[in-house]
């Protein structure tokens, strides 16, 4: 083993781990909303949960991301510990499949077909498919295919290099001797235990392990425990994930951690067992890269199948370590170890600015209500919803930012511009909710009464305010960006009717119809509505902008003004046909 021999080992082990994380987070990336998509399907059925596991590992390549993704949701209260516990064992099931891929560079043969199916021959090939999609491919979804290919190409590459570096190690006695002590168990299994815990990837300690059983010296007898101490390794991720997380989520990492360790324990219990009962012949023959694999896969399933039944009491294991304090937990809205994955992550801050605008509707329509008639239950009732909105604010504007640092596909990218250009507006319609609510406790103290006019005016503006509103909350819940286009010209008619009904306060005010006081009032409440209606032309314009991969309201907003459509003109006029004063045209029901 000559120095060369060293660096060209040192070299491919960096080509392995690098090609891994690179093909891993593009896997992730591309398979962004399908993924959420499997992970929204939860169940109460541990066998759905496994395969789901199953099925989010085997796309990104990384037993490690699933259970931190579990972990976090878990955490966030988006989970149950006993939904996480068949996800965790179908993760260690399908991170499998990574060591069957790579068992490829140990087919031997001279065939044309096993020759084309090497790494050595089909690398090359798929490096240079990568490159020319990641380089002269303007679509963003084939460069992501790129970047995956380029992994995958790199990673094979990698296991190529250190396989055909370790090679004089089979003349090496103290090598063989090394692997000759791990045929200990309790050394072998500490031995790939350490392994894995330092790059926290099982995946890829098995790999190393593929690529040094090139060298013959590895037998299945000293491959055995340390396969089995790298499927414990690998639970160092979710454990380091779990710190800071309360409690059920740091029971979901020792539910990962009690799977591995007593599978480890049963299935050698098992096999050496057996084995000083029928001695297998097998445990003194050289392993290849395809045995590892088979050993890698036989542990996983017999594991989840003996261990599967039990979850529930791998459940209560989990409670018994970690028990329950005096004081109940708060649920963390959004944990960062989401963040890992961008278009989860995503996802969970969109279903919080669904609810932070639901919630601001919610207090809005209650505090025009309370204007006309006092309740003190739902004065209190939009005071709470304002805290939870500002609390929302706060946690939703920290953590976008911290997404939009991250790797993000243009939907994801359009998608958190506009949840960080709207959490300001949802945040200040709640704030004149709570200042409509400090004009309707005046008007309560005070035994103020508006006219009759003014009463019959403001019943046709707050019917235009609702509709507004509702429609701009459909249209973000929805992602509607049609009713998105129709918000505009409604938030035109508004201010005229602003514009009207102030008009009209002055003529009775200089009537002696109407009092300075109750000017102040109705002052404040149109001005309000008016502020509110905005807020809505801004969350619309958002959404119709990023969507057209541009943002600029002012622009925007001029542009409609001078350059109205027909289509734009016939919304304002419907809408100045429904909303009309006594004493003007009748309204028409627009549909």
């Amino acid at each position: 083993m000559s120095l060369f021999n060293v660096l060209s080992l040192m070299g491919g082990l960096a080509m392995f781990l690098f090609g891994m994380d690179i093909m891993g987070k593009a896997l992730e990336k591309q398979a962004g909303n399908r993924l959420q998509t499997i992970l929204s399907k939860l169940t109460d059925n541990p066998l759905k949960g496994f395969f789901l596991g199953l099925i989010v590992t085997a796309v990104i390549q990384s037993s490690s991301a699933t259970t931190v993704m579990v972990v976090g949701f878990v955490n966030s209260g988006l989970m149950q510990l006993h939904q996480a516990v068949g996800i965790i064992m179908g993760s260690n099931v399908g991170t499998t499949v990574t060591s069957w891929i790579l068992s490829l560079s140990g087919l031997e043969g001279d065939s044309f077909w096993i020759r084309l199916m090497k790494p050595a021959s089909f690398a090359p090939f798929l490096a240079f498919v990568g490159i020319v999609l990641y380089m002269f491919v303007k679509s963003e979804k084939k460069k992501g295919i790129g970047t995956i290919l380029l992994g995958f190409a790199i990673l094979m590459s990698g296991m190529e290099t250190m396989s055909g570096a370790v090679k004089p190690l089979a003349d090496v006695p103290e090598f063989t001797a090394l692997f000759t002590m791990f045929r200990n168990p309790i050394l072998g299994v500490l031995a790939g235990a350490l392994l894995t815990a330092i790059i926290q990837s099982s995946s890829a300690s098995v790999g190393i392990l593929q690529a040094l059983a090139i060298t013959g010296s590895i037998t299945f007898g000293s491959a055995i425990p340390i396969i089995m101490g790298q499927n414990i390794g690998t639970c160092v991720t979710a454990l380091i994930s779990s710190i800071g997380a309360n409690k059920n989520a740091k029971r979901a990492a020792m539910v990962h951690l009690y799977f591995n360790v007593i599978g480890v324990a049963l299935f050698l219990v098992g096999f050496y067992g057996l084995n000083s009962l029928v001695h297998f012949s097998f445990v003194n023959q050289t392993v290849n890269a395809a045995g590892i694999a088979v050993v890698h896969s036989v542990f996983n399933i017999v594991a989840t199948m003996v261990l599967l039944p039990f979850n529930r009491q791998l459940e209560k294991l989990a409670v018994l370590t970690i028990p329950d304090g005096k004081s109940p937990e708060t649920i963390q809205l959004l944990d960062e170890r989401l963040l890992v994955t961008p278009s989860v992550a995503v996802e969970r801050a969109r279903a919080l600015t669904d609810k932070m605008a639901d919630t601001a509707r919610t207090g809005l329509l209650r505090a025009m209500s309370l204007t006309h008639h006092w309740d003190k239950g739902l004065s209190d009732s939009i005071n709470e919803g304002e805290e939870t909105i500002d609390r929302l604010e706060d946690v939703l504007g920290t953590y976008l930012v911290k997404l939009s640092s991250r790797s993000l596909t243009m939907a994801d990218s359009h998608a958190s511009s506009v949840l960080l250009h709207t959490i300001g507006d949802f945040e200040r319609i709640g704030d004149h909710a709570m200042n409509l609510r400090k004009t309707a406790i005046e008007i309560h103290e005070k035994g103020l009464q508006f006219s009759k006019n003014a009463l019959e005016e403001l019943d046709v503006l707050e019917s235009a305010i609702q509709e507004i509103v509702n429609r701009t909350v459909s249209a973000f819940v929805e992602e509607n960006l049609s009713e998105a286009e129709k918000i505009e010209p409604l938030e035109q008619v508004v201010d005229e009717l602003v514009r009207e009904m102030k008009a009209r306060h002055i003529t009775r005010l200089q009537n002696g119809e109407c009092t300075i006081e109750l000017g102040f009032i109705l002052s404040d409440l149109l001005n309000n509505y008016e502020r509110v209606a905005d807020h809505c032309s801004n969350v619309a314009v958002a959404m119709i902008e990023v969507a057209h991969d541009s943002f600029d309201t002012h622009e925007y907003l001029g542009k409609m003004k001078t350059e109205e459509s027909k289509e734009f003109k016939n919304r304002i006029e419907k809408y100045r046909k429904r909303y009309t004063f006594p004493s003007m045209v009748e309204s028409e029901e627009i549909k």
